[in-house]
């Protein structure tokens, strides 16, 4: 198998308590032929600092710092000008992956020749303790399915830039990742993720997912101002949305034992 490389975007905000678990996970991947560029968006704890320590240490990690708060879909462009890899993944301050993802989900590309792919991931909570949860998704993904309930998890979602060429970000403070795969889908129709768990996304107890209300807004934002949409074909596809979310996507929720 090839070994391209592989740039790792990592926004930062105030991620001083989860940034250095977050990194030692992808320096413990069994795939070594990686680059992590971690933006930070003017954090006031120790976030710099210890991005700074693991840069010392280890020359495939790199930060850039932004001069004004401003938000992750800006952290995510700057580090997407930077990034030198074939492909392009995503992780948050927070989540963590699996030692063998990279490998695993590079080689799945390849054997399938996908220039787009992604994973289940586990659950943990604020403290890293296992919520014995796993969100799945569709083996054949549409546009369709994911315009009304967005099933793929940023923290697994890898992209061939040879085949997209680098995908701007959008600056809409919430939601981007959304956005992204909703821009990757559209081109290629249908995507397929690599059928078992590959990370753990950290829910934690002021996450923007632990407010429905905000999900709301956040998402009908993403069909009026991504999509153009008018008021009424935006809340027509929020009820179509919620619809999804409430009765279709808890069937890829699956419980896990301890």
């Amino acid at each position: 198998m090839e070994s391209p490389l592989v740039s790792i975007i990592i926004p930062t905000f105030n991620s001083g308590k989860f940034i250095f678990e977050t990194i030692r996970s992808v320096q413990n991947q069994t795939y070594v032929n990686w680059e992590i560029i971690l933006v930070d968006d003017c954090s006031t704890d120790e976030t710099v600092a210890i991005i700074s320590r693991c840069t010392q240490e280890d020359k495939r990690i790199q930060m850039l710092e932004l001069a004004v708060n401003s938000g992750t879909g800006v952290a995510r462009n700057a580090a997407l000008a930077s990034a030198k890899g074939k492909y392009i993944a995503f992780l948050d301050a927070d989540d963590l992956w699996k030692p063998n993802k990279l490998e695993v989900q590079i080689k799945f590309m390849q054997a399938n020749n996908l220039s787009f792919t992604f994973s289940f991931y586990d659950c943990i909570d604020e403290e890293g303790k296992p919520l014995n949860k796993r969100l799945e998704a569709p083996i054949n993904l549409s546009y369709r399915q994911l315009f009304y309930c967005n099933y793929i998890g940023n923290l697994t979602g890898i992209y061939d830039v040879n085949y997209f060429g680098k995908i701007p970000i959008s600056a809409i403070r919430k939601r981007q990742d959304w956005m992204l795969w909703l821009t990757v889908l559209k081109k290629i129709k249908i995507a397929h993720p690599v059928p078992e768990s590959l990370a753990y996304y950290r829910v934690r107890d002021n996450s923007i997912s632990t407010s429905k209300l905000d999900l709301i807004n956040y998402n009908f934002a993403v069909y009026r101002k991504f999509h153009g949409f008018s008021f009424l074909s935006a809340v027509v596809c929020m009820e179509l949305f919620l619809f999804t979310q409430l009765l279709i996507k808890p069937n890829y929720i699956k419980a896990i034992r301890p």
